[in-house]
């Protein structure tokens, strides 16, 4: 197979995610087409990943646009594991990471921020396009390119493309029209997001702006995302998702973690079903799959929307070395195993193990967890490894040793 990036079909890209954006914009700045449907009438602004981690942010450093996605959010210094019964907390600085990254803090800020920024830079270039209210109902392909059918405004529309790239989601049409299984399980249980400009900070000293908050009652995580803290309960798998979202429920969960008079102000809600799941193959000839298409995990970590955006960077990366004749096109099936093989041997593990830690029940594996997470953060020898690792440093690094 012969890919030609530079002839009239464009690198087709699904989903106008964090993802998507990501690889339109690496290459359309190294000068070749792309064209990015999106099936929403705008972009859209929901309220799930916000933590962006140093090597994401390094990598966004190539399509020099870091700085203005940082002014848009909170740089976070620190995090916390805290012990709600206890107040115990151990605080991770993440100017411990030194040289290891050229961003030692976490950016707090909605993925849409980034989304914005990519499309604005987007429509002022020749070689790009992105096409709203186009929903991909099927893909196909042949020995010299791939067809992407889309539900338009005016009807069904063929594309032709070099390649495709699935970002449309968890639920990706590519994906299932390419019959690629999404293996692995749903949790019984959801999650809830409430956002508050209540100042929670007076009811925790020390509070930091990220916060993996341990009870054997109820577990949460705090983290704060501009003018609004976002609080993320787990529910009962029983429940139904009118009860869910009902204001009732919500202030009893927001008056379960911090007891104030009168109710608090709810600026948006969020309920959502989590999975760990990864597909089979990301690359299928020339249909390529990354970012929730291609993996999704619990949220705990904030390592979806970053790995992700892991996924766009690599796969640029090889395109561009087939681009430049250093490499043939099975150079994309390096992709596959370098991401596909990091997500399932590192995202989900240490997503899942995450889930366990934060929602131990028993009494001493709860006390014996925080007084693990308290030695490390007091141990600049045992904290290094441990940011490393949470941060994803070490992921990416891993990855690319993968042959």
């Amino acid at each position: 197979m012969s890919i030609n990036l530079r002839g009239k079909d464009p690198v087709i890209i699904a989903g106008a995610g964090p993802v998507g954006c990501t690889l339109a914009l690496y290459l359309a700045r190294e000068g070749i087409p792309v064209l990015m449907l999106e099936a929403e009438s705008e972009l859209p602004e929901d309220l799930r990943a916000s933590t962006w981690h140093p090597p994401t942010l390094d990598m966004l450093d190539k399509l020099e646009i870091t700085e203005e996605l940082i002014s848009t959010g909170l740089i976070v210094p620190n995090y916390q594991y805290r012990d709600r019964r206890t107040g115990e907390y151990a605080d991770f600085k993440m100017a411990d990471l030194g040289d290891a990254t050229r961003h030692p803090y976490r950016l707090q800020t909605e993925q849409f921020r980034l989304t914005r920024i990519v499309c604005r830079i987007l429509e002022g270039m020749d070689n790009a396009e992105v096409r709203f209210n186009h929903t991909v109902t099927n893909v196909s392909q042949d020995a010299d390119s791939v067809t992407v059918t889309a539900d338009t405004p005016e009807g069904s529309e063929d594309l032709r493309g070099s390649l495709v790239f699935a970002g449309d989601g968890a639920n990706s049409a590519i994906r299932r029209k390419a019959s690629i299984e999404f293996e692995g399980f749903t949790y019984p249980e959801k999650f809830l997001v409430a956002s508050t400009p209540y100042p929670l900070e007076d009811h925790f000293p020390g509070l930091a702006w990220v916060n993996y908050i341990a009870d054997p009652d109820e577990w949460c995580v705090l983290l704060r995302c501009n003018n609004l803290w976002r609080v993320l309960f787990p529910t009962p798998p029983e429940y139904t998702n009118e009860q869910l979202l009902s204001d009732d429920y919500i202030q009893k969960r927001l008056h379960f973690l911090a007891e104030i008079e009168g109710d608090f102000e709810v600026k948006h809600r969020t309920l959502y079903n989590v999975h760990q799941r990864v597909a089979k193959n990301y690359r299928i000839g020339r249909i390529l799959l990354g970012g929730d298409a291609a993996h999704v995990n619990n949220p705990l970590g904030g390592m979806g929307m970053n790995g992700g955006i892991h996924d766009a960077i690599n796969l640029a990366e090889k395109l561009m070395m087939i681009d430049r004749g250093e490499a043939e096109d099975d150079i994309l099936d390096l992709y596959d195993r370098q991401r596909r093989i990091i997500c399932k041997d590192f995202v989900q593990s240490q997503s899942i193990a995450n889930k366990k830690a934060i929602e131990a029940q028993d009494p001493e594996a709860h006390k014996k967890q925080q007084a693990k997470y308290m030695e490390a953060a007091a141990d600049p020898e045992l904290a290094l490894p441990f940011l490393r690792c949470t941060s994803m440093i070490d992921s990416v690094r891993d990855s690319y040793e993968i042959q």
